[in-house]
């Protein structure tokens, strides 16, 4: 069994060799533990302070590709390199690496297959009233939408199986925390949580520069989350809004028509028209969203059972070149 940790990394050079110093080489059920590094374009010393702390894989992007291309980017490779089980932590030792343990156990013990690591949200110093605020709704938004539990959707310290990992694509290029959860939801990936600690922060987050930028972004990610993986319950309540409204404003208008004053309530008739017409629009939509929706599934499937096909391939080459008597010493 091979544990890989995983490191997204941008000009992290300043805190790279703090986060790496207390990664263990040792985890308990695996027979080996490697460290990856995805350096996301840095124009620092990221790539040296690696290297020379002991990392086995390092990953480049050639520019800032944004931190979920830049997962996986990590994600890919650890299962190129063959890992069985891959951790994600962040650079700037915001996580408890003590805790890794704790994290793949689950996962050990065959309980989940997709573990994250739930943060003591409330009693985290540097986080502001409305940080909170949004990791909450953010994790709100994402068990309404996935059907799951998970107390810190937002949190990146989370371990997944190799088949997992094998399932996931992130279209989100903000974040792959809540995405990845939603998929695990909607593919019926065993997902728990288990509480862990975090450490002193040594530098501001990177994905919140400020707190009007992170409120924009974070209700852009959430309203994307739900046209891609809840496109009829999306389309269909705006859809039921529209023609909710249309139909009582023609009821008023009709009322008023028989009464007498349907000439002074033209207004009335020409909204609930248009409102008619557009939430039926709407409704059709969710429909078509809907169909588009199943086929991206079946497409991901597809790509899964590839993936797996492959796997089992190389594996057959793999074993026939061992029992080759010309590849024995």
């Amino acid at each position: 069994m091979k544990l890989i940790i995983q490191i997204p990394c941008y000009n992290e050079g300043g805190t790279l060799a703090v986060a790496l110093s207390a990664l263990p080489r040792y985890v308990e059920g695996f027979d080996s533990v490697e460290w990856l590094i995805i350096d996301d374009g840095s124009q620092d010393d990221t790539v040296e302070v690696a290297k020379a702390n002991g990392v086995d894989h390092i990953v480049k992007h050639s520019g800032n590709k944004g931190l979920a291309r830049a997962f996986m980017s990590g994600i890919d490779a650890c299962l190129k390199f063959g890992a069985d089980v891959i951790v994600n932590t962040d650079a700037d030792n915001q996580y408890n690496a003590d805790d890794i343990p704790k994290l793949v156990e689950p996962i050990l013990q065959h309980r989940a297959e997709l573990v994250i690591g739930a943060r003591p949200i409330e009693t985290i110093e540097h986080f502001s009233p409305a940080k909170k605020l949004l990791q909450k709704l953010g994790s709100w938004v994402v068990r309404v939408a996935s059907k799951t539990d998970i107390p810190d959707a937002p949190s990146g310290f989370r371990a997944i199986n190799r088949e997992t990992a094998q399932k996931l694509i992130v279209f989100n290029d903000y974040t792959y925390t809540l995405e990845t959860i939603i998929q695990a939801g909607q593919k019926d990936i065993a997902i728990t949580s288990v509480p862990i600690r975090v450490n002193e922060e040594l530098r501001p987050s990177r994905l919140v520069k400020s707190i009007p930028s992170y409120i924009k972004k974070s209700i852009i990610t959430i309203v994307r989350i739900f046209v891609i993986y809840r496109p009829f319950r999306f389309f269909g309540t705006i859809g039921l809004i529209l023609f909710s409204l249309g139909f009582l404003i023609g009821l008023r208008f009709l009322f008023k028509y028989f009464e007498g004053n349907g000439s002074g309530n033209i207004q009335s008739l020409i909204l609930s028209s248009i409102l008619l017409g557009m939430g039926f629009q709407t409704l059709l939509i969710a429909f078509v969203a809907d169909l588009l929706s199943a086929n991206r599934k079946l497409l991901e499937d597809l790509r899964f059972k590839t993936a797996q096909s492959h796997n089992i391939n190389n594996n057959k080459k793999f074993r026939l070149e061992s029992e080759d008597p010309k590849n024995i010493d």
